[in-house]
């Protein structure tokens, strides 16, 4: 899954790719070295962000979307956690739902049931602005899983279907260095929820911290940190950087194919 990004503000390629013209560009690009979803984005949820209006969201992505069902045949995603612009986007031609909030906000398993798109739930504790703020668990795998098991449970309820579901334990997301590590140490045990899993480890501060490199150096520890994802039973591998990681997953899914 190759991000794009179409914010001010996001915490790495924040004002990259904000025209029309050059998001196509990049997300054209991505397709070439490897992506076979694109995940748009009208909203940073970097740790600190402020919110931004829906229909300024709808702005940003919705034309985006439009013109990249017209250009390019890699399913596209909507990066949202807002009612009007999950069905905003799935007219504009969107195939899925990542929402950072696993369908939390007021209205949006509705809406996310209306639309009849596959959804990625993701967990966060708190909210972007503070979740960086002393998170704290019990057992974070434990407390990750309990979770998403919770917000499959009220998928189900409003009559979004198990198989159209995948879940993202939330990388970065209020989480702390050790948190992440255990989560991607043990991330097989995300297993049990017997459910597609999503993993965004892509230039992260906790990449940072390990390696002291700022976010555009990132990109060596984001392709080991994904191989060691896809290893412990990643499907999807959520990045900036989809050339280097694309290369690393054929390289380690060749060996994996030779050693079953």
């Amino acid at each position: 899954m190759g991000i794009l990004n179409i914010t001010p503000d996001s915490f790495s390629d924040g004002g990259d790719f904000v025209s029309i013209e050059r998001a196509l560009e990049h997300a054209e690009r991505m397709v070439a070295e490897g992506a076979t979803i694109i995940d748009v984005g009208g909203e940073s949820t970097r740790p600190g962000a402020e919110p931004v209006a829906e229909a300024l969201e709808i702005e940003r992505v919705v034309p985006v979307i439009e013109a990249l069902a017209s250009r390019i045949e890699a399913p596209i995603s909507v990066d949202t956690s807002k009612p009007e612009v999950m069905r905003a986007a799935a007219g504009a031609g969107a195939s899925l739902i990542n929402d950072v909030y696993a369908l939390r906000v007021p209205g949006a398993l509705d809406v996310a049931a209306e639309t009849g798109l596959p959804v990625c739930l993701m967990h966060m504790q708190g909210e972007p602005r503070r979740m960086q703020q002393q998170p704290q668990y019990a057992d974070v795998v434990a407390d990750v899983i309990a979770f998403l098991a919770a917000r499959v449970a009220a998928c189900e309820q409003v009559g979004i279907p198990r198989h159209r579901l995948l879940v993202d334990p939330g990388f970065g997301f209020g989480k702390t260095l050790a948190h992440n590590l255990t989560l991607l140490a043990r991330l097989e045990q995300l297993a049990v929820l017997e459910l597609p899993l999503l993993v965004g480890l892509s230039r992260k501060s906790m990449l940072g911290a390990l390696t002291g490199r700022d976010v555009r150096g990132r990109v060596p520890a984001g392709v080991a940190a994904a191989t060691l994802a896809l290893a412990r039973g990643a499907a999807i591998i959520r990045t900036h950087d989809v050339a280097a990681t694309s290369d690393a997953l054929r390289v380690y899914l060749a060996v994996a194919a030779i050693e079953c």
